[in-house]
């Protein structure tokens, strides 16, 4: 299941978010969204989970938590419509 992730610190890397998200199971991959410009996270990414149950619980407790100085949000990424 693809997680859409909000609110993110600009400083958060790719590693620290996948390990946020595997404390609630295994993370398939995981994937910041960067300003291509500076280089710098716009503050939102993906984290792709192969088991729907683990992806729930991940959704559940980490919506809305504090992560750094930020409130992140956590829902299911909808898929692109072409």
């Amino acid at each position: 299941m693809k997680l859409l992730v909000r609110n993110l610190d600009r400083s958060i890397t790719e590693e620290e978010l996948k390990v946020l998200f595997q404390e609630f199971g295994a993370v398939q991959y995981c994937n910041l969204v960067v300003d291509k410009s500076n280089g710098l996270s716009k503050g939102f990414g993906f984290v792709e989970m192969p088991k729907p149950g683990e992806a729930k619980a991940a959704m559940k407790n980490l919506n809305n938590k504090m992560v750094g100085s930020q409130k992140i949000r956590v829902k299911k990424a909808e898929d692109k419509s072409v």
